[in-house]
């Protein structure tokens, strides 16, 4: 099963410097010019969606003898589905469209569609350091043994970004914009202004509550490399490296292209490594003095081999003030980041951010509620349609192609949901989870897609823009393949001819 799991991940986000805001144009000519795969400028998303000939008519005919084509493709497999519809939705041709079948990864584009209209993509997610001054001067109750003054209790919150780095601050990665080493030197200079020498340390893993993995993901996760467990605050999404010493060897933070165990308790190694920052600009840092049990884990910090972490009660209160805090990328970027790389984790964590927003359970069921309301909301057709989680990765989903494709007409409308979009793949173009999927050099930049793959599931949605003018949408969904080479290479030969309409 990992080895499918990879090939839909492998292939991912080169050139983190080149905005991928586009959508369908009237013009392809503007999409010809983007034949290398580090394309100086790009149309911006909006003024491309105002340029659309939305009303284009597509052939009925050629549509019809794509998918023909498509389903006598050799290997394709016994159960599969397919739709092609105009840039409105309306179905032009289609075959078994209403066959509910496991997405995989396409199931993506469901929650980021859904989290685009509730959340505010402009806004980021903070990692907040708390401090309350307790020293014995102020509350002998609280003094530490051996600690007259210069003491506080200081409290690491979490708000929900699992992409921290361990050193200082990166404007020009979204993994890694917010820095652990810059949250302590800000702390540190904080606690000196106070006088505060001596800080017992706690973690606040209160926002996601009790509840971080969906049922049955483990299923087609056995070893834990592909979803971490959704945290209010992680390093490097919990992979067990290395950052800082992974990129000084030429790796790009923005491209992980290897897939090493993940954390299972995140929130506790982002904890210590913080403590060790502390420890490393001259703080003497504590064990949070509590009844409740803490969290072991084996540390490099010197004395401390433990951390106290509050998973579901919220630690901030009054007595608290906060000190110091860094913040993520804008969430238009992670989306980005997510769809990209196929990021099981974070779109489970973009399903958990939206139903928080909607006040749904704050649990992996929750969020699937809150992405079929949303996408019930917009008039997406979502009958037939199970969530196994957010991802796609749990076995059992099931989807309409029709429900797919409702989805990528949304993504082609003005307004709410531009994020949902901005981060589709462009084969050929964009090096991304799509980036072998161009059968034709001449679709080059036409295609905006997001793939999908598990041991039984081949699949593919995106939107086009077509060479004589307008859009169109289109879903591609097999359970199994018969031979995956022929149905991959099958799928990738129907887009491409899908310009041409």
């Amino acid at each position: 099963m990992g080895g499918y799991i990879l090939f839909d991940c492998q292939d991912i986000l080169q050139n983190r410097f080149i905005n991928q805001f586009e959508i369908a144009a009237r013009d392809h000519k503007i999409f010809q010019k983007l034949t290398s795969p580090k394309p100086k400028r790009l149309a911006k998303y909006a003024s491309l969606l105002k340029q659309m000939d939305k009303n284009k008519p597509v052939d009925k005919s050629s549509a019809e003898k794509i998918l023909k084509e498509f389903f006598e493709y050799p290997g394709l497999g016994p159960n599969a589905s397919a739709v092609i519809a105009d840039a409105n939705g309306k179905i032009i041709a289609a075959k078994n469209e209403n066959l509910a079948l496991q997405p995989a990864s396409t199931m993506k584009t469901l929650t980021a569609l859904a989290a685009s209209h509730v959340l505010d993509m402009g806004s980021t997610l903070s990692t907040t350091v708390y401090a309350n001054y307790v020293g014995s001067s102020r509350n002998a109750d609280s003094a530490v043994s051996g600690v007259k003054n210069g003491f506080a209790r200081l409290v690491l919150h979490g708000g929900g970004d699992m992409l921290m780095g361990a050193a200082t601050n990166d404007p020009n990665h979204v993994n890694g914009r917010a820095g652990l080493e810059t949250l302590a030197s800000n702390t540190v200079n904080s606690l000196k202004k106070q006088g505060v020498k001596v800080v017992e340390l706690a973690v606040d893993d209160s926002l996601f509550g009790e509840k971080r993995y969906p049922d049955l993901i483990h299923e087609n996760d056995e070893e834990g490399r592909f979803y971490a467990p959704t945290s209010s605050l992680a390093v490097n999404e919990g992979r067990d490296r290395n950052l800082a010493a992974w990129v000084a060897a030429g790796n790009d933070a923005d491209d992980p292209d290897d897939y090493p165990l993940l954390d299972r308790h995140p929130a506790v190694s982002t904890g210590l490594i913080f403590a060790n920052l502390l420890k490393k600009f001259g703080i003497d840092v504590r064990t949070w003095s509590t009844d409740s049990a803490k969290i072991g884990k084996t540390s490099k910090i010197d004395g401390l081999s433990s951390i106290y972490v509050s998973s579901r009660k919220p630690m901030i209160s009054s007595d608290f003030k906060q000190i110091a805090r860094v913040s993520s990328a804008p969430l238009n970027e992670i989306m980005a980041y997510m769809l990209r790389h196929s990021d099981n984790s974070i779109a489970e964590e973009f399903g958990r951010l939206t139903a928080l927003a909607m006040r749904k359970s704050n649990s992996p069921e929750g969020a699937t509620d809150a992405v079929r309301d949303v996408l019930r909301d917009l008039g997406v057709d979502i009958n037939g349609l199970h969530m196994s989680d957010c991802s796609g990765l749990s076995p059992k989903s099931a989807i309409r192609a029709v429900t797919l494709v409702q989805v990528q007409a949304q993504n082609l409308k003005i307004g709410k949901g531009a994020a949902a979009a901005e981060g589709l793949a462009l084969p050929g173009v964009w090096c991304t989870s799509a980036r072998h999927r161009l059968s034709d050099p001449s679709a080059a930049g036409l295609l905006r897609v997001k793939t999908g793959f598990l041991g039984d599931v081949s699949s593919m949605v995106g939107n086009v823009s077509r060479k004589s003018g307008g859009a169109l949408t289109f879903a591609v969904v097999v359970n199994p393949p018969g031979d995956v080479n022929y149905t991959y290479v099958g799928i990738n030969k129907m887009m491409a001819e899908l310009t041409n309409l």
